[in-house]
């Protein structure tokens, strides 16, 4: 516990407004150029919308589903993408999150003791992503043979995934929100 606080000090030490600046700067080109780009790709060559990484609940049979209707081609594209553009989308949000909730909850951090380790809520999110993409992977890797336990728990860090990251955009809003009512409440004075 100890190397979590000491990790979550040093992520509020070096969270400035020009590293806010650049990582809202990541985030918005990969939401605006990157994001859109890639989610076509699955769909054009497998004719196929739904995805483990887009879907909050599902299960392992509905993974094996997937890779049916993926077929040989759409489970090597979906191989491919995940170890090269999944290996860098959640490396940018986490960039974003991380920042964002670092700089935003500093001032807090002193007076509050509880919230703290808000700042690390982005970290679960982009490990359980790599989880899920790994697990995911493998499945489509090994199909038409079974994997079980990782068929398993890929939707397992799939929820997990979406939580971390609900939680980490959550917790933005409430420090954009609280940041918002201290300026509010200093111009009031």
């Amino acid at each position: 516990m100890n190397y979590l606080k000491n990790f979550s000090a040093w992520c509020y030490r070096i969270s400035t407004l020009p590293l806010l600046i650049i990582s809202g700067v990541v985030f918005a080109l990969f939401m605006a150029l990157v994001l859109p780009a890639m989610a076509g790709g699955l769909s054009e060559i497998t004719g196929v919308t739904r995805s483990p990484d887009t879907s909050f609940i599902y299960k392992a049979e509905e993974l094996y589903a997937m890779a049916e209707a993926y077929g040989e081609d759409g489970r090597a594209y979906y191989i491919y993408t995940r170890f090269t553009f999944d290996m860098i989308w959640p490396l940018a949000y986490l960039f974003f999150l991380a920042t964002s909730l670092s700089y935003l909850y500093k001032p807090l951090v002193c007076q509050k003791k509880a919230w703290a380790l808000v700042n690390l809520l982005p970290f679960a999110g982009a490990l359980f992503d790599f989880l899920e993409n790994s697990a995911a992977s493998l499945v489509m890797y090994r199909y038409p043979l079974l994997t079980p336990v990782i068929a398993q728990l890929a939707p397992g860090f799939t929820f997990l995934k979406w939580l971390a990251i609900g939680a980490s955009f959550a917790a933005l809003a409430l420090g954009v929100a609280g940041r918002m009512r201290k300026k509010f409440l200093k111009l009031s004075d």
